[in-house]
């Protein structure tokens, strides 16, 4: 099981996205995600998040606030869970990352990008400002086949959500 962790980066009414299409085998190949990355030995998910969003964008991360627990699983790919967090930054973002390309995008447009369909459900959940969630998202390829929110399984997945 990976232990990694997920920022989003909020300033002015836009997240900081990562859209993944540096790496060659890259589970988040092509899609639009937050900045973070695995945990190293003996480092907590706090100090992860921070030192990732470092090297990823250049910012300094101020405060982070741990927002849920994601368990993500796909077929081919090691299972997952992932300390979710948002927060603010401060400095300039650096113009090249290892991981992708960085672009501010406005909250509100970002369900027009590429994301994992349980990005959709967990990005909605932070802009409902819901307490502290556990999500379990089960992926067959590109496609959710499970979303379990809290213990209790979501409206099937196709569904619109309420």
């Amino acid at each position: 099981m990976i232990l990694s962790t997920l920022c989003y980066i909020e300033r002015e009414g836009q997240y900081l996205m990562l859209h993944r299409v540096k790496k060659n085998k890259d589970v988040n190949a092509g899609k639009w995600i937050g900045v973070g990355g695995k945990l190293e030995k003996d480092e907590s998910p706090d100090e992860c998040v921070a030192r990732e969003v470092m090297e990823e964008t250049g910012l300094t991360l101020t405060r982070p606030v741990p927002r849920g627990n994601i368990t993500f699983i796909s077929e081919g790919w090691e299972s997952e869970i992932i300390f979710l967090y948002t927060g603010e930054a401060e400095g300039e973002v650096k113009p090249d990352c290892d991981e992708g390309v960085l672009r501010w995008v406005p909250i509100d447009r970002i369900d027009e990008l590429n994301l994992w369909e349980g990005d959709r459900v967990f990005l909605r959940l932070l802009r409902e400002s819901r307490d502290f969630f556990s999500l379990k998202l089960s992926y067959v390829g590109d496609t959710l086949v499970s979303c379990v929110l809290n213990g209790t399984p979501m409206t099937p997945v196709g569904e619109k959500q309420a």
